[in-house]
């Protein structure tokens, strides 16, 4: 489903997909949007009419998708109980609502042709992928799995460039908008802060007194939101002295996910509720907030 980022209101559905849809992202230009669903695939749609352009069939479930920092991506990264990170090619695939893509082997049915696909480090995550992030080096890929660990991927050697071992399993993982990126990442009671530029390094752990599931960090104001599978409370934090600022409540179940608006002024929180709210993040007004 898209919405507008800023009422919330309704534009239009994408209809498609035979099982959960774990996650979906937009292309930098928002002309593209990528799902990723429980029914083993992945789908590449037009987002201004709503048409599905590609199927990207798995062998299982997909839990993550990512398109490099381009207009009209014509590259797409998928990760999920597979346990491998695939970069497949759209512009070697014709566009068709009706295309099925498998990684390994062409249709024969007389459709168009399977968008090509290539492994990166086959065998090495152990356990099913999470996230998948598409670095601003266009050439670094990041991964969270279930073997609590964030890997960065060269795609020029295609081999693993760094690692780290994670205290718990990884919730969230994104890379924040700012002109000086960071990755944020949740896992167990502690939010990892690393470097959006330099692989592996990590700039702060944070580690607080409840279950982090989400985080989400405004690199400028300098604070961070939380959401958690203890309690339905939204909670924010001063990334310098690590106090609790703020405490919001609305949400009636465990909080999933958690995104700050490309100019930072709003962040939207996904919960287990069946809701996605949106929070002001600045004094002036904003949006609906008058």
């Amino acid at each position: 489903m898209l919405r507008d980022g800023v009422t919330g209101d309704w534009i239009g559905t994408f209809i498609g997909h035979k099982g959960a849809v774990w996650q979906a992202r937009l292309s930098a230009d928002a002309s593209l949007a990528a799902t990723a669903s429980a029914d083993f695939s992945a789908k590449i749609w037009d987002s201004h009419t709503g048409e599905c352009l590609h199927t990207l069939t798995h062998s299982h479930i997909v839990r993550a998708v990512a398109f490099p920092s381009q207009p009209r991506p014509q590259l797409v990264a998928t990760g999920g109980f597979e346990k491998k990170l695939r970069i497949f090619d759209l512009s070697r695939s014709t566009s068709s609502s009706s295309a099925s893509s498998s990684p390994t082997s062409p249709n024969g049915n007389g459709s168009p042709p399977p968008a090509p696909s290539f492994e990166i480090g086959p065998g090495i995550h152990g356990g099913p992928i999470k996230s998948v992030i598409w670095s601003t080096d266009l050439n670094i890929l990041i991964t969270a799995a279930d073997d609590k660990m964030i890997r960065w991927w060269d795609l020029r050697a295609r081999s693993c460039a760094a690692k780290f071992e994670l205290d718990g399993m990884v919730g969230t993982c994104e890379l924040d908008a700012s002109s000086n990126p960071s990755l944020s990442v949740a896992a167990g009671k502690s939010a990892y802060f690393f470097s959006g530029t330099q692989p592996g390094q990590l700039i702060k752990k944070i580690t607080t007194s409840k279950d982090i599931a989400a985080v989400a960090l405004h690199a400028e104001q300098r604070k961070f939101v939380t959401g958690g599978v203890g309690d339905t409370w939204v909670r924010v934090y001063d990334f310098e002295d690590e106090s609790e600022l703020e405490l919001q409540k609305g949400h009636h179940g465990p909080i999933w996910t958690i995104n700050f608006s490309p100019d930072g002024k709003m962040y939207a929180t996904g919960s287990e509720d069946g809701t996605v709210k949106l929070w002001k993040f600045c004094s002036d007004p904003y949006g609906l907030w008058r």
